[in-house]
C-alpha cells in the first residue's frame, strides 16, 4: 500500500488556506464571487467591502469570462479546438475586435485633427 505525502492529499497545505479558497471560488465562477460578496455585506459589511475591492483589484469583477487569469492560461487563441465551426467563430470574433479597434482609432484621429484645427483657428483669430 502506497501512502501519499500530506501535501499531495490536501491542496491547501501547500498553497495556504487563502489560495485554496480562491481556487475553489474560481472553479465555481463569477457568480460564486458575487454571492460571497453579497453574503459578506449581509453578515459583516467590511468583509463584503473587502471582497468587492479584491474582485476589482484582481480583475474578477470586470472580466468577460467567469474564470480568473490563472485558469485562462490553459486556453490559447491560436490553438485549434478540433471543431472547425468553433475555430471559425473565434477567428471571426478576433477579426471583429480588430475592426472595432481600427474604427475607434480612426475616430480618435479625426477628433484630434478637428481639435488641433479649431485650436489653430482660435490662435489665428486672437493674433489678428
Amino acid at each position: 500500500m502506497t501512502t501519499l505525502a500530506p501535501e499531495a492529499t490536501h491542496p491547501s497545505s501547500k498553497d495556504g488556506w487563502f489560495s485554496a479558497c480562491e481556487n475553489w471560488m474560481d472553479r465555481r465562477g463569477k457568480g460564486a464571487w458575487i454571492a460571497a460578496m453579497i453574503l459578506g455585506f449581509i453578515f459583516f459589511w467590511s468583509l463584503g467591502l473587502a471582497l468587492l475591492f479584491y474582485m476589482i483589484w484582481s480583475d474578477r469583477m470586470f472580466s468577460k469570462s467567469h474564470s480568473c487569469s490563472r485558469s485562462k492560461s490553459f486556453y490559447r487563441r491560436d490553438a485549434s479546438s478540433g471543431n472547425a465551426a468553433f475555430d471559425e467563430q473565434q477567428q471571426f470574433e478576433a477579426f471583429m475586435d480588430r475592426l472595432r479597434a481600427a474604427k475607434d482609432q480612426s475616430e480618435f484621429d479625426e477628433f484630434m485633427k478637428d481639435r488641433s484645427r479649431k485650436t489653430e483657428d482660435k490662435s489665428t483669430q486672437a493674433e489678428a
